[in-house]
């Protein structure tokens, strides 16, 4: 069978359950084998038999479910965001919620239940009910139509069953005497889950973001050699596969492509995440958005557009968002059992009432005890504390991580990363600096330690080279500016070559330094000694003799020790994942005491490596600082990015450490865990509200005490349920204040 792969943009989704009913729906039909919707891009990805799928069809059978399809653009990073556009509509919906509701809860409050005041209660609740309320019937008729119940069904059921029977007393006073509407109960309903839904609209991934923080790390323009020579700058995206190009310093790379001509180093941060570069020369692969920091050089296109690394990474972290399954809160499981149940006991009530014991309304209209009774029922079960219960906590606990540093872009983290046993840790910028240091120094036979300082600080003044800034700094720690230098000849990958007064002097590696007539040898097992510490060793040789060596690092933070013996306290795994060597990667795993270490991992070999851990049950936290790291922390149970990273990885992260402290990674947890109890204890409130307060609201005792639940009754002890939710929350902040 031959696969077939494609994308539409989706329209009309305005939660995760819509997106849910999309997958559903589209995966029933013939040869669709997996249908991924990315509701925070609004993307269906589909897959199955070419030969069966038709991409017609499932743009057909999306619109039967209430929603548009459109092939997906490419290159959609430089549109307006879609999210943000969402979120303001919700922020103009829940304003206009609050000017129509506010003003009802008012007037009931004030004793407006006749006259005039009723009359604009009635209007504005209508009103209300016709405009924000007309979302929530859509979604409730859309999960009944995919065979689902959700919390737009609650919602649906319970507005329309308290504007409904406040509606019949207004209208007919002579078959309800003495009863009060409660419009208030309705309008105060809509706008608290509107607002609820803007907080959502806000605090969503963001996936969208990241993908356009990608797109825009490609250059715009390359310099294409033309046939004759000549140098034309054309757009990259006309860019085809053999072109030749010219690169020049400090310029980013335009497409994938292998150097012909020159020599260079080159930031390939982008791709491995190390912060030392590359040396690049004839023959030497270079990848597209990676930075060329010295020299100029000739390279041939091998992959343009779609097809190079930095595209493969975009598909990388959409695919990685788009795979992960949906956060399906509790309260949206209870409601595929919770809804239908308490139709059916609303039903049953009313019919217990009004045909089974209509003499039991003694005194009273027996039409309108059943009615009351049941419209009680579904009242007080209308999903206010249900839906509270996990979403306030979640904001309180995000609020309370914010004021620690702890940013959470999806507070819905905070209940994931209580559930982690397993942190997996970039090496660069992570668990070290991510950038290189001077550390150490050996001198030569001859040389002091401050002698050999000052030549190599004399050498590298004239270098832009990260090595040669590491020594520089150091040197001027210790107020030392280099002495003035001439005849200085830069050699790509190796290092420096100059005059200091008519003297020669080298500073590099030490196949420089026999270039230079000079033997290294003397200091070749200090030399491994560094380089089992994850060391780099420049050599530096003055008067045609060794003068020592300069160790470079990217030395380890001095928080991380604590960080990891931190999670082995809170029961929690480390392993580090790293694009750099198996020796350096060893070396910081050992002084940071992690077991287990995986080195020489492109970012695709990142997202395999949490895949393969999640698939074997693992609950899996990522962390991370660079590009690479993006799509890993998209596919990881939890993202966790480095806030001085790059803002590919920030924004492909659910949570974003400010301070850049890895300990805050362990308080996270623990804020997580602490949330995770509070969100169970508003969960049994909820539900213990409810199982005590339906069987009243149907009547239960009402043969032994002769009252029955009015429905104002119900729906201030609805109220009273979302009060002790939100105050349950509320101790969250205390604790962690």
């Amino acid at each position: 069978m031959i696969s077939r792969e494609f994308a539409l943009d989706i329209t009309g989704m305005h939660c995760a359950n819509c997106a849910r009913g999309i997958e559903r729906g589209v995966g029933q039909l013939p040869g669709v084998s997996e249908a991924a919707v990315n509701f925070a891009t609004a993307k269906l990805r589909v897959v199955g038999d070419a030969s069966s799928v038709d991409e017609a069809a499932v743009v057909a059978k999306v619109a039967a479910l209430g929603y548009g399809a459109t092939p997906a653009a490419e290159g959609r990073g430089q549109e307006e965001d879609p999210n943000a556009i969402a979120a303001e509509r919700q922020r103009r919906e829940t304003v206009a919620a609050a000017v129509f509701a506010l003003p009802v809860a008012a007037l009931h409050m004030a004793g407006f239940h006749h006259g005039g005041g009723l009359g604009l209660q009635f209007l504005l609740a209508t009103s209300l009910q016709a405009t924000i309320g007309r979302a929530f019937y859509v979604g409730a008729y859309r999960a009944l139509a995919n065979g689902s119940a959700n919390m737009d069904v609650l919602v649906a059921l319970g507005t329309t069953a308290a504007w409904s029977f406040s509606v019949a007393v207004m209208a007919l006073p002579g078959r309800f005497p003495g009863e009060n509407v409660f419009f208030e109960t309705s309008a105060l309903l809509l706008f608290f889950i509107k607002l609820g839904k803007y907080l959502e609209a806000l605090a969503r991934g963001k996936a969208s973001q990241a993908l356009r923080a990608l797109l825009t790390l490609s250059p715009e323009v390359a310099h294409r050699i033309e046939p004759d020579g000549a140098k034309k700058d054309v757009p990259v995206t006309a860019l085809a596969i053999g072109d030749r190009l010219w690169v020049r310093p400090g310029e980013k790379v335009p497409t994938d492509g292998v150097v012909e001509e020159g020599h260079s180093v080159v930031d390939e941060s982008f791709v491995t995440g190390e912060s030392m570069p590359a040396e690049k020369g004839p023959g030497s692969e270079v990848t597209g958005a990676t930075v060329n920091q010295h020299g100029a050089f000739v390279m041939r296109a091998t992959r343009v557009g779609r097809d190079t690394l930095l595209a493969q990474i975009v598909r990388l972290v959409e695919d990685a968002q788009a795979r992960r399954a949906p956060i399906e809160r509790f309260a949206d499981r209870v409601s595929a059992v919770f809804v239908p149940a308490v139709v059916a006991l609303s039903a049953a009530t009313f019919i217990c009432w009004y045909f089974l014991f209509p003499q039991t309304a003694a005194g009273h209209s027996a039409l309108l005890f059943a009615a009351t009774a049941a419209t009680a029922v579904l009242v007080i079960a209308c999903p206010c504390a249900l839906g509270l219960a996990t979403p306030t906590a979640i904001l309180v606990g995000s609020g309370a991580g914010l004021s620690r540093g702890i940013l959470l872009k999806n507070p819905e983290a905070l209940e994931k990363i209580a559930r982690i046993d397993l942190v997996l840790l970039d090496k660069t910028g992570t668990l070290t600096a991510g950038k290189p240091r001077a550390v150490n120094m050996v001198p030569a036979e001859g040389f002091v330690q401050r002698r050999l300082l000052e030549l190599a600080v004399s050498a590298e003044t004239v270098s832009n080279h990260p090595l040669a800034r590491a020594i520089v700094e150091l040197g001027a720690t210790q107020g030392m500016a280099g002495s003035a230098v001439d005849a200085v000849q830069e050699r790509a990958g190796h290092g420096v070559v100059c005059r200091l007064g008519g003297v020669e002097l080298a500073a590099g590696s030490a196949r420089l330094m026999r270039d230079c007539g000079v033997d290294p040898s003397a200091l070749d097992a200090a030399a491994e000694a560094e380089a089992r510490l994850g060391r780099t060793s420049v050599f530096v040789a003055f008067e045609g003799r060794l003068a020592g060596l300069v160790a470079v690092a990217d030395p380890v933070k001095p928080e991380a020790s604590e960080a990891i013996g931190w999670l082995r306290r809170l029961g929690i795994e480390a392993a580090m994942l790293t694009g750099d060597n198996e020796r350096v990667a060893g070396a910081i795993a050992g002084a940071l005491g992690i077991a287990s270490f995986r080195a020489g991992l492109l970012p695709a070999d990142k997202l395999a490596a949490v895949d393969q851990y999640r698939s074997s049950g693992r609950v899996v936290a990522m962390v991370g600082d660079g590009i690479n790291d993006a799509a890993a922390l998209a596919r990881a149970d939890v993202g966790i990015a480095i806030g001085s990273g790059s803002q590919v990885a920030r924004e492909a992260g659910e949570i974003v450490l400010v301070k850049d402290d890895l300990r805050d990674v362990c308080r996270a947890i623990e804020l997580g865990r602490a949330t995770l109890r509070t969100v169970k204890q508003n969960l049994f409130l909820s539900l213990a509200y409810n199982a005590l307060g339906i069987p009243l609201a149907a009547g239960v005792l009402y043969p032994w005490t002769h009252h029955l639940l009015p429905p104002e009754f119900a729906a201030l002890a609805m109220a009273l349920s979302s009060l002790s939710v939100v105050g349950n929350a509320l101790r969250l902040r205390r604790m962690w204040a």
